[in-house]
């Protein structure tokens, strides 16, 4: 029976067949750094505003799976694109040797033949460009001020470089957890052109840093449709794309693209976590997104950024029922599978 990390290699990598589906995050186990200390107030559902080290306001409305940016005028941090450095100054990533130790203490505690250890990032270059600047005010910058986007990208990715570092040097993590969305549910946030344009080189920068540096999978999470930008992804290093919701159509994706880079999604939020689900609809939504035994570069798992649900329960019970769906199609006693204990973030 293989542990739950080598069955997760086999899925990404390919060469010897896994031995049943991953499940969800079991192979992967997330952890923090010590820019997490000092990126500002921690928030939970329910709960801000409150403002962090580069000066944006968030909240986490109760019931949503994650915080979001407060851009009413007087919040926006980019008041002129024109002159975005008056307003945006990177906070310092210099860390007592004390704070690095402490996180690299419970990176060693992890079991690393049953599970990656991956530092958690977010957000990444998008999303930190418009919470500085308001989603819709980023797009029409894109659009009409692309040096100084491009200006704005290089300036982030620097700093997403200074932290690689840190985290590499001192936690030597064998994988990294990376936020970015992309899009919404339906459509990319702007077409496949520009986006390549703004975002292939930096990120190749960042997980190719990573890569050099030790990790072997680079998951990145955007719970979006992004299908049209799969090939982009593949260039900057990608491994796993996590969030791959259902409006990609996986299966057509996993056609195309299998053995180039794993999907691991596949089960939207809708379907299963929401007031009043029952086991009988994660049962239901497990069957639908795993037909067959076909794991090749893909993991069913919720589509949101991280081990966990919006309502209590749905994912413990998708676990169960992924277990269930593997246990019948590929005979295996799951209650032998050697995994870390179930971990709940969200």
């Amino acid at each position: 029976m293989l542990t739950a990390r080598e069955n997760m290699r086999r899925t990404v990598f390919g060469g010897e067949k896994p031995d049943r589906f991953v499940n969800q995050y079991e192979a992967l186990r997330i952890l923090f750094h010590p820019w997490m200390l000092h990126s500002g107030p921690r928030l939970a559902p329910g709960l801000g505003p409150v403002v962090n080290a580069w000066g944006i306001t968030n909240t986490w409305p109760q019931g949503t799976p994650g915080q979001f940016p407060v851009h009413s005028p007087e919040k926006i941090v980019i008041k002129d694109i024109e002159n975005w450095r008056d307003y945006v100054k990177a906070p310092p990533l210099k860390f007592a040797q004390e704070e690095w130790d402490t996180f690299k203490a419970e990176y060693d505690a992890v079991d690393h033949s049953l599970a990656y250890v991956a530092p958690f990032i977010a957000p990444g270059l998008f999303e930190q460009s418009h919470h500085l600047s308001e989603i819709s005010n980023a797009l029409i910058y894109y659009t009409l001020n692309p040096d100084e986007m491009h200006e704005l990208l290089k300036y982030l990715t620097e700093w997403e470089l200074e932290l690689a570092e840190g985290i590499c040097t001192n936690l030597k993590p064998d994988a990294v957890f990376h936020h970015d969305d992309w899009g919404s549910e339906l459509s990319t946030f702007m077409r496949p052109e520009m986006f390549a344009e703004f975002f292939v080189q930096p990120y190749q920068q960042i997980y190719g840093y990573y890569h050099d540096h030790g990790v072997e999978l680079v998951v990145h999470h955007s719970d979006s449709y992004a299908a049209t930008l799969v090939p982009y992804m593949i260039e900057m290093g990608i491994d796993v794309w996590q969030g791959c919701m259902e409006s990609n159509d996986v299966p057509a994706l996993l056609e195309k693209y299998r053995g180039q880079i794993t999907f691991m999604g596949n089960i939207d939020n809708k379907d299963v976590d929401f007031d009043g689900w029952t086991q009988a609809d994660a049962q239901k939504t497990v069957e639908r997104a795993c037909p067959d035994t076909n794991t090749l570069s893909y993991i069913p798992c919720i589509t949101q950024g991280g081990p966990g649900s919006v309502y209590p329960g749905t994912y413990a019970a998708l676990t169960e029922e992924i277990d269930r769906r593997s246990a019948e199609l590929f005979t295996v006693p799951v209650e032998e599978i050697e995994r870390l204990p179930l971990q709940i973030m969200f």
